[in-house]
């Protein structure tokens, strides 16, 4: 009796880039779950948040967590080893054109009632 390959798993490279994977683009209180692939640019990642935030995708920086790489427009998710439920930083422009500090706030910083504490 024969088994059937399983195809539930990526086998090759080629495959990995076109597998739907999720990342986790987070700003103060708020996280965007987006789906994208692997070899989507990470231009494309802004433009959908663009539709989300209404900010244009100039004004939008991204950044890896973990290691606070500023993810390049121009290059792929998997170019720039962003796995399946990364957390990405997201930063604006200011008026003083310059991009405001990552500002994510953890669950347990603040109480069910949103005023600081670890009462979860």
């Amino acid at each position: 009796m024969s088994q059937q390959p399983s195809h539930s798993q990526p086998t090759s490279p080629d495959e990995e880039n076109h597998a739907e994977m999720y990342i986790r683009v987070k700003r103060n209180k708020t996280t965007y779950f987006l789906q994208c692939l692997p070899s989507e640019k990470v231009l494309q990642i802004k433009e959908k948040l663009q539709i989300l935030i209404d900010h244009p995708v100039n004004d939008q920086q991204l950044i890896l967590m973990g290691n606070g790489e500023v993810l390049d427009d121009s290059k792929s998710l998997a170019d720039q080893k962003v796995e399946n439920d990364a957390a990405v930083a997201l930063t604006l422009r200011k008026d003083d054109n310059e991009f405001e500090d990552i500002n994510v706030v953890r669950p347990y910083d603040y109480d069910r009632d949103g005023n600081g504490g670890s009462n979860w």
